[in-house]
Parts: C-alpha cells; structure tokens; sequence
C-alpha cells in the first residue's frame, strides 16, 4: 500500500478508511486462530515480503500464555482520531499502528499503545488518548464502518478508486502483489480518460 501511495500521492488524493473486520461484538482470543496462522504465516511472508515479528508470533506459539485479543474497534477509533489531527499521514499511522501488533506483538485493546503512537507522531499523548473515549469519535468511526460495509467490502485489504462522484471501481480484496494493483490502477485511469475525451 505505501508503495501505491509512493506512485500516485501527487496526482492523487488517499483515504483510508476502517472497515471493522472484526467488532468488538466479535472478539476472540488469538488462541482461536493461533493454529491456523501458525500453519499459514511463512506462506503469507513469502507472498508479501513482509515479516512477522518475534513478539506477534510468541502470541501465535504460546497462545496459552497470552492475553491478546482480537477486535477492530480501537484501532478504527485511533484511526479516525488520528485523521481529525494529521489527515495527511494517515498511511503512515495506519501502516505503524499494525506494525504495533503484527511486529511486536502489542495489544490493539491497551491505551498504552495509543500512548507510544501518539508520541511517535508528535501528538499529546494523553489527550490523544482521552479522544478515543469520546463519543464525538466513536460516532465518527462507526458512521466509517458502516461505510465501508455499505460499499459492500468484505475482504481486507481492499482498493477502490474513484473517478467521479458515482463511479467507483474496486481494484483489490485481499492481498494483491504491487504490479497487479498498479496494472489495475493504471487500467482505470486509462477507461476514465479515454472516456471523457
């Protein structure tokens, strides 16, 4: 994803939006999926180039030692405050907030972890932090969940790109390799200008 940013930032704008994958309704364990993705995880490095740290994959082999629990909705609060603050890094917060899990095993629960976000980019900690209880955000995030839901995506990752106020064309679901997604991207803005010729 940073590498498609990367590419088209100048020419055009981003959005990331959250999408809720797992709500808070949902929650679970990481034991539940721990054997699974211990079976899948030197699969999905060798597709992405992307590692897993040491301290995610001790939850993964030592489930029963761990606490950490799956659900969406802090991040997607931490997401939405973030942007009413620095809408422009927005991939980069996105892209450091997963790393606080995926790398070093964090869980996406704890304030502590908005706490060292928050200081990582420049923002006050504590009042960053107090934002995320509010119901200015709550209310914020969960009108951009049901967004998404209402675009009707399912799987995450996903890339939609929009040409005009009523088209919008999804070029990605799920893990997609760098040049299949530009090629994509490509092919919409190549249709959308011939089109308005």
């Amino acid at each position: 994803m940073m590498r498609l940013y990367d590419a088209y930032s100048s020419s055009f704008t981003f959005e990331v939006l959250s999408g809720n994958m797992v709500p808070v309704e949902n929650k679970q364990h990481i034991g539940v999926m721990a054997c699974y993705i211990a079976s899948a995880y030197q699969r999905v490095e060798e597709m992405t180039g992307c590692k897993f740290g040491e301290g995610y994959l001790h939850h993964i082999f030592n489930p029963h030692e761990s606490e950490l629990e799956l659900s969406s909705e802090m991040p997607g609060l931490a997401l939405t405050a973030f942007k009413q603050l620095q809408p422009d890094k927005a991939f980069e917060f996105a892209a450091a907030l997963q790393n606080k899990m995926m790398v070093d095993g964090k869980d996406l629960s704890h304030d502590a972890v908005y706490l060292e976000l928050a200081q990582e980019f420049q923002l006050d900690p504590i009042s960053f932090v107090e934002s995320l209880h509010t119901e200015d955000i709550r209310d914020l995030a969960h009108a951009e969940f049901a967004m998404v839901k209402q675009l009707g995506i399912t799987g995450f990752p996903c890339v939609l790109v929009q040409t005009d106020e009523r088209k919008l064309y999804m070029v990605a679901r799920g893990y997609t390799h760098y040049n299949d997604l530009k090629l994509r991207v490509d092919k919409v803005i190549e249709d959308y200008r011939i089109a308005n010729n």
